[in-house]
């Protein structure tokens, strides 16, 4: 059995984004890939480079908290993708003239590093971004480059001179592609020859043979009003499904270690459990009581005028936030100060836009808001 056997293979629904994607990637194009957390976008992104053979740099740009921090990911990201001992040699070779110097610990492990003199970064910088185009070209290899959360490095990045220059190499290298993975796209994608894929919720028609699928294999199964209360609860976040699918197979042993089934001679089959809808809830219920400190300290990072729009929308699903109805209904803002807080949540992957029905982006935490709030 494999660590989390509720992760999926393969990617579930998304194979139309999939083909996109590798089709971008096969043309050496670069891609901006916008979806909620959850949606599977660097899953999406990783194996359409497998596909095609692709070596895969990720950066995680919501932990670069300043310009130092940023260089030392991306320098990490090239090693631990370039790692064998002749693509060591080979990127030793290449820095000979550079400001990097190729580092061993004492336990074998190599890293890029360089003097911490605040005048050499922006020079750091070009170097970094132009060793992974050398090293494709040495090993006749394509690059990608996946920037999670992009738009992140404007917290530190004020000016966007670092995203200028780098939106600048994205055009001209020419080994290298650049993944871009943000909540929502901007206006400037349209000025640029970047390709946009959209990843929405799963639908339930290709959600459905996974969740039967591993719940069998795992030695259950969902009745049909089970299966409804499911969906109901995730609305097609895959990673929402993936939580509450495991978090009922654990209520499940526990269960079944306190009352253990009559035991039946190894000749016969064993029967498949079967789980109904009152465990489904109560499945998501113990689930959501486990993430109440991660939702509370959420909330708490968020304006009170945003908290109030996800309140309302929790215990009043519309399609029509901005109806003067809506707004009387749960006493919300008016005018630029709601638009801005939908705008607000969108940007920060809480909440679809117009497309999907300004639904809540994370279902779980739908359900823990309507709990607490009632």
């Amino acid at each position: 059995m494999v660590a989390h056997p509720f992760i999926p293979e393969k990617l579930v629904g998304q194979q139309a984004e999939l083909n996109q994607v590798r089709s971008v990637l096969a043309a050496d194009g670069d891609l901006l890939i916008v979806g909620v957390p959850g949606s599977g976008r660097r899953r999406v992104v990783r194996s359409a480079a497998e596909a095609l053979g692709a070596r895969v740099v990720e950066i995680d740009c919501l932990r670069a908290t300043h310009s130092q921090k940023f260089l030392t990911l991306l320098a990490e990201g090239i090693v631990s993708t370039f790692a064998t001992p002749p693509e060591l040699a080979l990127i030793e070779q290449w820095i000979t003239h550079q400001p990097l110097i190729l580092e061993t610990s004492a336990n074998g492990q190599s890293r890029l590093t360089w003097h911490s003199a605040s005048t050499l970064e922006w020079q750091l910088f070009q170097v970094l971004l132009d060793l992974p185009q050398a090293i494709a070209e040495a090993l006749n290899c394509q690059v990608v480059i996946v920037f999670q959360s992009f738009p992140h490095i404007r917290t530190w990045d004020r000016s966007e001179t670092w995203e200028r220059y780098l939106r600048q190499e994205i055009q001209q290298q020419s080994r290298v592609s650049y993944a871009l993975i943000a909540t929502v796209a901007e206006s400037w994608i349209q000025k640029s020859d970047m390709h946009v894929v959209f990843l929405g919720p799963v639908k339930r028609d290709d959600l459905q043979p996974w969740l039967v699928e591993v719940s069998t294999t795992q030695g259950f199964a969902l009745d049909a009003a089970a299966l409804d209360l499911f969906w109901e609860y995730v609305q097609g976040n895959m990673g929402d499904a993936i939580a509450l699918l495991r978090r009922i197979w654990l209520d499940t042993q526990v269960a079944l270690a306190l009352v253990p089934p009559a035991p039946r001679p190894s000749s016969l089959p064993q029967p498949t459990l079967t789980i109904q809808a009152h465990q489904v809830q109560r499945s998501t219920l113990n689930l959501v009581t486990d993430l109440s400190l991660t939702f509370e300290s959420l909330l708490l990072l968020l304006p009170a005028s945003q908290v109030r729009v996800l309140e309302s929308l929790a215990l009043d699903p519309t399609d029509s936030p901005h109806s003067r109805e809506y707004i009387q209904k749960h006493h919300l803002s008016r005018g630029g100060s709601l638009q801005g807080a939908l705008a607000s949540l969108q940007q920060k992957g809480l909440m679809y836009g117009q497309e999907y029905g300004y639904r809540i982006a994370m279902p779980l935490l739908a359900v823990w808001l309507k709990q607490r709030l009632a």
